[in-house]
């Protein structure tokens, strides 16, 4: 999808670029805040607009929590972190249990035995 017309005229004319991720989302910042307000920060994104293609530590930074963006400040990776992923529910990457689509094998009984009323 992108951004439209009216996203990307004014990044080019307001934005400077902060910043890029490993997915090619390309973060910008005002280059003029206006004084007595935080200076408004944005994504533009690589594909579909999709709020958890966002990295954590990018989110951290469009919202504030961070002041430095991770291009300037980059954040400790811990050997337990797992690589950022989107959330997959509603494609055909979404993890779906055994037994949950349609054509697929049955689960299989004998483990409970369904109530029925009298």
């Amino acid at each position: 999808m992108g951004a439209g017309i009216g996203t990307r005229l004014h990044t080019r004319l307001f934005g400077v670029k902060a910043g890029e991720d490993a997915a090619g989302n390309v973060y910008y910042r005002e280059k003029r805040p206006p004084r007595g307000r935080r200076e408004r920060r944005w994504a533009l994104y690589a594909g579909e607009a999709e709020g958890s293609a966002i990295p954590p530590e990018w989110q951290g930074w469009l919202t504030h929590t961070r002041a430095e963006s991770p291009a300037e400040a980059p954040l400790r990776a811990w050997p337990w972190q797992k690589p950022h992923l989107p959330n997959r529910t509603g494609t055909g990457a979404a993890w779906r249990p055994r037994g949950a689509l349609p054509g697929a094998p049955p689960r299989a009984k004998g483990d409970y035995e369904a109530w029925t009323p009298d």
